[in-house]
């Protein structure tokens, strides 16, 4: 199935959860902010919130630095 992954069209094999999305993406030890359908989601609701067909999700990783 299809979504919208950081403006790009992106493949995924099943509706799955924030987390497992991240996870699959390799970003899950990774400090970022979730935006899923243009409303931003708490780290906490990772695990609860699903992805499904012709989602929009933005991932930004956090930096830090000087």
């Amino acid at each position: 199935m299809k979504i919208c992954l950081n403006g790009n069209s992106h493949e995924i094999d099943a509706p799955m959860t924030v987390l497992v999305l991240l996870k699959t993406l390799g970003f899950a030890d990774q400090p970022v902010v979730v935006e899923l359908d243009e409303k931003a989601i708490f780290p906490r609701d990772f695990v609860s919130v699903l992805v499904s067909e012709g989602s929009k999700v933005e991932i930004v990783m956090l930096a830090a630095g000087g």
